[in-house]
């Protein structure tokens, strides 16, 4: 017997890949295969799907046509790598500072989480992150504590660069620009069914299954921002879920919404109000 409720989206998900539209793809596929680490899985006519393991993380698509978006925009905030061990999460920083220090933005200790920001050739933002154990989370009336505390590089690479650990990797979270976090609490939480983690008036935390985030929305650089015409960054993110109903009950709660979709071979195809495209499609 299902007992999920309708106003559930799922109880667990995959983000896979996340989708960058860049105008010059082979100098961008350089930094994340011989830089970030990742591997190329697929590479075919102006595409290119990067990940680890045979799972995919970013599908680079060159449209060298297209505008830049400016951070003022809605869009793209960052992609988070998920790494499941300090050392893999220390060596990946080490790599990108020695051979790519002008990418590196900053660091900060989330409480859940610890994590190492930058952004790519083309300014897209990349978070490398490494999740604290669950047990060590706080929650309080369903919100889940996080902070952005100082996290020395320094000392974490010293701490954990020589370490042994797993080195396995996926994309843990995206985190998009939106025009306003009260519209994003509506269309995420009580249309899509994500259930809100955290929210802290300028930015919305979102997640299934009791996770920190899978995704996110701030408004700290796009306050008021209208929907976004196409543009380099941001192009689809893919959301798989389990065969559970979930596609079912998300159509349910979009026709009583009245929010138009598309039902494709590859999945159900949404826009959320500024044009951030999302496809969610059964695992």
């Amino acid at each position: 017997m299902n007992k999920i409720t309708p106003s559930i989206l799922a109880k667990s998900l995959l983000i896979e890949p996340s989708q960058l539209y860049v105008r010059d793809l082979q100098k961008v596929t350089e930094y994340y295969e011989s830089i970030v680490g990742l591997d190329v899985l697929e590479r075919g006519s102006g595409q290119v799907v990067l990940g680890h393991d045979e799972l995919p993380v970013l599908k680079l698509i060159a449209r060298p046509e297209f505008p830049n978006s400016s951070v003022k925009n809605a869009g793209l905030f960052h992609n988070a790598i998920l790494y499941q061990s300090r050392s893999a999460l220390a060596r990946a920083v080490y790599r990108i500072l020695q051979q790519a220090a002008w990418s590196f933005e900053g660091s900060a200790d989330h409480l859940v989480s610890e994590a190492f920001y930058f952004h790519d050739p083309e300014n897209n933002g990349l978070e490398l992150y490494f999740d604290r154990p669950r047990s060590e989370w706080k929650w309080s009336n369903g919100s889940v504590a996080m902070d952005t505390l100082y996290l020395s590089p320094q000392q974490y690479l010293s701490a954990h660069l020589e370490s042994e650990g797993v080195t396995d990797k996926k994309l843990g979270h995206v985190h998009l620009r939106v025009g306003d976090v009260g519209m994003a609490r509506e269309f995420y939480v009580n249309a899509l069914g994500f259930d809100a983690t955290l929210d802290l008036g300028s930015a919305l935390f979102v997640s299934v299954g009791g996770y920190h985030h899978h995704m996110a929305m701030n408004t700290w650089f796009s306050q008021g921002a209208s929907r976004r015409d196409p543009a380099l960054g941001l192009g689809e993110v893919r959301l798989a879920l389990p065969n559970d109903g979930s596609i079912e009950r998300l159509i349910a709660r979009l026709d009583g919404k009245g929010i138009v979709y598309e039902m494709t071979p590859r999945g159900l195809v949404v826009n959320d109000p500024w044009n951030n495209q999302l496809l969610l499609a059964v695992d």
